[in-house]
């Protein structure tokens, strides 16, 4: 089992060789294979066959994509749309990062299921250290108290504030972080021409404009009911460690925590989360998992777990 401060690495030296070769003929041939099987759950594949064979634009050409997909109707007009894309989204508010590319977030590279692309609207900041502050849509008084205490020690110590822009937990993590003169990430269910939900439209857009809005979707993607697991997967991953403020048994945080254990990033549970959920109680035996009957409690967790991460990367890069 992975150990939950590991800090994997991407393979640079085996890819190299494809990435220098790597142009837009790939990048729209990536986007069109991505609309043949739009959903989530093949994409990791998807990129697994892609590094493979070296080249989206030669697995493409090589029928690959009937191999993996089954027959499909209208390919070549699917790639042709493709490359129109990929020329427009040069002109568009947002950036395109497929995983082949330098600029593709590393934080993503180190896990399993690494998407394919990703798009980026704002500032990216290379190496960002930063934390989920997640939980239920319907928070409490004592959740909002929570969130607000464990996002402000966090903007004051330069760590960059994590969420998914859903009501509850999410919004009061991404406003607090606003008001305090903090950066915070939201990591989206749906593409970036799309806003979800409605309420917080004028939040994406000062986020956006403040801090960075992360999707593995692409622009057109409207928010279904499995891309929120598969944003809660790319959440945790971005994140050095996860703080569940409040939830309750069949909220989709659950899926949250579960995919950050799988990821060996920690995992800091609010003790009502315990109390409350079988799915809480679960989690106990698993490593990198912490419990906090307080937000004092929670934010030395965080001080032990990003303290524990940089010893380890110091160990690993005694030179940087």
């Amino acid at each position: 089992m992975t150990h939950p401060y590991a800090i994997q690495r991407w393979d640079a030296d085996a890819a190299a060789n494809a990435a220098s070769h790597w142009d837009d003929n790939d990048r729209a041939a990536l986007v069109a294979l991505m609309r043949l099987k739009p959903k989530n759950a093949e994409w990791s594949e998807l990129t697994e066959r892609v590094l493979d064979r070296g080249s989206a634009y030669a697995l493409w050409n090589d029928d690959h994509p009937r191999d993996l997909f089954g027959n499909e109707d209208g390919d070549d007009a699917l790639l042709e749309e493709a490359v129109r894309d990929v020329a427009d989204w040069k002109q568009a508010p947002f950036y395109l990062h497929t995983f082949m590319d330098q600029s593709y977030p590393d934080q993503l590279r180190s896990v399993r299921q690494m998407p394919p692309l990703v798009f980026i609207r704002g500032k990216q900041v290379d190496s960002e250290i930063g934390v989920c502050v997640v939980g239920s849509r319907k928070v409490s008084d004592a959740g909002i108290r929570f969130a607000r205490a464990i996002t402000d020690h966090l903007v004051t110590n330069s760590i960059s504030v994590i969420a998914g822009l859903a009501e509850g937990v999410d919004t009061v993590a991404h406003e607090t972080a606003l008001e305090a003169g903090g950066r915070t990430v939201a990591v989206l269910g749906n593409g970036l021409n799309k806003t979800y939900p409605q309420s917080n439209r004028a939040l994406q857009a000062e986020i956006a404009d403040r801090g960075m809005l992360l999707t593995h979707f692409l622009p057109e993607y409207a928010p279904t009911r499995w891309s929120f697991p598969a944003r809660n997967a790319i959440m945790s991953a971005y994140a050095a460690a996860t703080v569940i403020v409040e939830a309750g048994e069949r909220s989709g945080t659950r899926i949250q925590a579960r995919e950050a254990v799988a990821h060996g990033r920690p995992v800091i549970l609010n003790s009502s989360v315990v109390l409350s959920t079988a799915w809480g109680r679960e989690l106990l035996d698993a490593p990198g998992v912490y419990v906090a009957a307080s937000a004092d409690e929670a934010i030395e967790h965080v001080r032990t777990i990003l303290g524990h991460r940089a010893k380890i990367a110091d160990w690993l890069d005694p030179d940087e």
